[in-house]
């Protein structure tokens, strides 16, 4: 089973890029998008059922912002869109898939870098977020929660981890809530489960700002975090680099697991 995580940073400019041309050469049985920027009546027939895929969205009420998706390779049994909480739903947030025992979710978290009130937002969402972790750690099935977390955890995470520290997305705070989500609820960072030293290659994301993308100065940032039983079958991943379609580069993760 093949499951891709990337954010577009704009379905319709990611298109314009090519990421509808390179997504049927991959193979995927999952993709997981984050960043649609976009409403339903803006994505073209392509955009909502790639060949060969389904595609479900969880829009944001406002126009231009945030939203997440997910193509599958066959139809899922439920849907759930959103985490029932208002505020966090209005900006599309959180979309799940459910087949069989299998969930796989496509996730953005909340950027805290443009300012303090959405920095603050961050924070609000993180606290709710961490109950809702905790439950699907403990109901029993096997979860993949894909997307954007917007956290760089270790400093393997992150080129400029020392002038980053005081910094949204690398914060004392931000990094203890990831910790906690993995050591204490026990979910799996699947990438480094598979590759413990990685750093550079790793990397997710890069800043539009001075040569960040030719010099890798990058963030590992987007994630596939995993149940323990799942996390297990996972047997390669990798950073798709040959071509870029956003600010952010797919996350292409391999599970031995049937689909």
């Amino acid at each position: 089973m093949r499951i891709i995580s990337l954010n577009l940073n704009g379905i319709r400019s990611a298109a314009s890029k090519g990421v509808f041309a390179w997504l049927p050469e991959q193979d995927a049985d999952i993709v997981c998008v984050q960043e649609l920027k976009a409403q339903a009546a803006d994505l073209s027939a392509e955009m909502l059922n790639p060949p060969g895929h389904f595609g479900y969205f969880h829009y944001a009420e406002k126009k231009g912002y945030s939203g997440v998706g997910l193509y599958a390779r066959r139809q899922p049994e439920v849907i759930v869109e959103g985490l029932g909480i208002t505020d966090i739903d209005a900006e599309g947030r959180y979309l799940e898939a459910r087949f069989g025992d299998l969930s796989v979710v496509s996730l953005y978290l909340p950027s805290g870098s443009s300012g303090e009130h959405r920095q603050a937002a961050k924070f609000a969402f993180m606290e709710r977020f961490l109950p809702h972790l905790r439950a699907q750690a403990e109901s029993g099935r096997e979860i993949i929660l894909c997307g954007d977390w917007n956290i760089a955890h270790t400093e393997k995470d992150l080129k400029n981890w020392k002038s980053n520290q005081k910094n949204s997305g690398f914060l004392p705070e931000e990094r203890a809530w990831m910790s906690e989500v993995l050591d204490r609820l026990g979910w799996v960072d699947v990438y480094r489960r598979l590759y413990p030293d990685a750093e550079g290659e790793g990397y997710t994301w890069w800043s539009n700002r001075g040569q960040a993308w030719a010099k890798n100065v990058g963030w590992r940032i987007d994630y596939q975090l995993a149940t323990p039983g799942i996390a297990a079958t996972a047997r390669a991943a990798r950073v798709h680099k040959d071509t870029r379609f956003s600010d952010h580069a797919p996350l292409i993760v391999d599970y031995d697991h049937a689909f």
